[in-house]
Parts: structure tokens; C-alpha cells; sequence
């Protein structure tokens, strides 16, 4: 099923790309529905530590649930890397073009120097790792149709829409993997639940007037991306101020989840669960606690399993070096509590 937004010939390529992609394929149930590849971590001759963001984020927090005894290394689901013609499902040649040009790319990524290193070397060392990722994002949506819930260790690139990236976000992942299960899964109505600091404008222009996908956005509207554009495509827009604190905001998110629960029916959760909420986040500005993450976290896999609908968590921002401690804490509560298992099949 395509967006309304497209029609006739694009559509049918769109829909013949779908179909032609081997990022969805057959998992062996001696895994469980937790994807991350050693491919997504960046490391760039310590360019990388030039941006706040984690850029090693991804495999620390798997490295945590190995060491903790919950996750057997070999359970892990490895991704494909999206090509050329899976993104083109959602972006366009002229965007992907600009990738070539690595100015384009230091300015996506907001670190200058990158503007200076040859485009073959960004494309390996950071969008190659960003592709990997976008690889994930998309199979998990196979992976919770089937199993209930699938976590992607990264992605939710969601300041970044068809035509246009920035904030570390160079691919539309949360708007390729809702395209592509309306093709291939039987899906007509997502969900997105976008609780990261920062307001997801990317996948609000992407699904703008889309009645087949319900926005809920919980952002800090006192900092970036400040996109008032994308803010008019919010379906439930809460916004929440610079130093809110762990009950305040937990309050708010039951509240917009039982709004959210009466206005739409979901088949499919998409939810980014971006850490950058935590107290001491130089980015985010929130004062949640990393027990506030874990109670967030346990909220929106309570209120899909409440709705039989499969959840995609993906890790988006988080930009301090506890936040993999915590995601990984998160993902054990989750599992002590039934709401997922990442315990290998016996």
C-alpha cells in the first residue's frame, strides 16, 4: 500500500523496489528479535569525538547484556546494509546524490572537518555504518511482526525526511521501515512514538496528511530542530520544557498514551526511544532519571502488548557515555518483567 502522497508510475517503482529488497529475510528462531552488527559502531580517526553523540553507543550496550549473562552473543541479528535502490524507496536520487559531496555530509553530522576527508573514506566510515543501520530498522519490523517486539540497537534517524537530513541523521529509517511493512507485512496504520528530547521532524514531513500513520511526538520544544513546519503534522504534539523531571514527565507520557490509545488503533508501534531525556544530557536539557528511562521504556511495550500491536524500538539520541549502561539496564527490566525475551531459545 502506498503512501497517498504517491501515485501512478512512482508508485509502482516504489512498490517493485519493496519487493525486490533483501533486507527482510528469514531469521532462525535460535535468535531473538535484538538487531546490531559491529558495522553500525563509528570510529573515524577521533573525528568522531568532535560531536557529543556516542558513536560507540550501539555496541557497549550489547557488550552490557553479553557480560550480564541475559544475551548470548550468537542470538544477535546481524542486518544487511540498505543499497541504493532500498533508500530510494523513500529518498530521491538528487538527496542521495548529495551525499557525495562531503561538505553535505560534515553539515548532516554537524562535524566541519569531514568537509576536508575524500567522499570514498565518509561514505565507508560514516554512511556505511548509517546504512547498516537503516538495515536494521527496517527488518525489525519483520522480526515484532513476528515475534511480538524487535529492538534495532540504533537507528531512528528521525530528523532526517526524504529530501532533506541533519542533527546525525543522513537516512529516513523510521520512513523506509513504515513503507516497507505496508508492503510486505499486510500493515495499513502505524503508530510513531517518538519519545527523544528533540522534536522528529524528519517523519513528520514525511508522513504529513498520511492518515495511515498516527504521530505522537513528547519533545523538548525549547531546542533543535525548531521545525514549525513539521510541528503542524504532529498528531499529538506534547511538548515539555527545558529541566522537566522524572514525574512530571512520566505523568505527561500516561497521559498521552491514554489519548493516544483512544484516537488510533495501531498494527504496528514504531517507537524511538531516544536516551537524551536523561538528567545531564549537554543536548536534551531534561532531568529524567535512568529509572525514568527504564519506566518510559516499560510504559510504551505495556500499552502496544495492551493492543496486540508489535513494537520496533530503535536507540536514537542519547549523547552522554551512561546512556548504553542504561539502555542496557532498560532492555534487562523489560525482560524481568515478560515484556520481551532475550534469553536464547533452549
Amino acid at each position: 500500500m502506498s503512501s497517498p502522497s504517491v501515485t501512478g508510475d512512482a508508485a509502482s517503482l516504489r512498490r517493485n523496489r519493496i519487493l525486490s529488497t533483501k533486507l527482510y529475510f528469514d531469521v532462525p528462531l535460535s535468535k531473538v528479535p535484538l538487531i546490531y552488527s559491529p558495522a553500525y559502531d563509528i570510529a573515524f580517526l577521533g573525528i568522531e569525538k568532535l560531536h557529543p553523540f556516542d558513536s560507540s553507543k550501539w555496541g557497549r550496550v550489547c557488550r552490557f547484556l553479553i557480560k550480564d549473562g541475559e544475551l548470548d552473543k550468537t542470538s544477535i541479528v546481524e542486518p544487511l546494509e540498505a543499497s541504493n535502490d532500498d533508500l530510494l524507496v523513500v529518498h530521491s536520487e538528487s538527496y542521495l546524490n548529495s551525499l557525495k559531496n562531503s561538505r553535505n555530509v560534515a553539515m548532516i553530522i554537524e562535524i566541519p572537518p569531514v568537509a576536508l576527508i575524500p567522499n570514498w573514506v565518509v561514505q565507508h566510515k560514516v554512511l556505511r555504518p548509517f546504512r547498516k543501520q537503516v538495515g536494521g530498522t527496517i527488518l525489525a519490523a519483520k522480526l515484532a511482526k513476528e515475534q511480538g517486539w524487535a529492538i534495532n540497537v540504533g537507528g531512528g534517524f528521525h530528523h532526517c525526511s526524504s529530501e532533506k537530513g541533519g542533527g546525525f541523521c543522513a537516512y529516513a529509517d523510521i520512513s523506509l521501515c513504515i513503507h516497507y511493512a505496508f508492503e510486505l507485512l499486510n500493515i495499513s496504520r502505524v503508530m510513531i512514538i517518538d519519545l527523544d528530547a528533540h522534536q522528529g521532524n524528519g517523519h513528520e514531513m514525511d508522513f504529513s496528511n498520511d492518515s495511515q500513520v498516527y504521530i505522537l511526538d513528547m519533545y523538548n520544544s525549547g531546542i533543535y530542530p525548531f521545525d514549525y513546519e513539521a510541528r503542524r503534522y504532529i498528531d499529538q504534539k506534547v511538548e515539555v520544557v527545558s529541566g522537566t523531571k522524572t514525574d512530571e514527565y512520566l505523568k505527561k507520557l500516561d497521559e498521552a498514551l491514554e489519548v493516544a490509545g483512544h484516537m488510533f488503533v495501531p498494527e504496528l508501534v514504531v517507537y524511538n526511544a531516544g536516551t537524551d531525556i536523561l538528567d545531564g544530557d549537554p543536548l536534551g536539557r531534561l532531568k529524567v532519571s535512568p529509572e525514568g528511562v527504564t519506566a518510559r521504556d516499560e510504559k510504551v511495550f505495556k500499552f502496544a502488548r495492551d493492543r496486540n500491536a508489535p513494537l520496533v524500538m530503535l536507540t536514537s539520541g542519547g549523547y552522554m557515555k551512561t546512556s548504553a549502561r542504561v539502555i542496557a539496564d532498560s532492555i534487562l527490566n523489560l525482560s524481568k518483567k515478560g515484556l520481551i525475551d532475550i534469553s536464547s531459545p533452549r
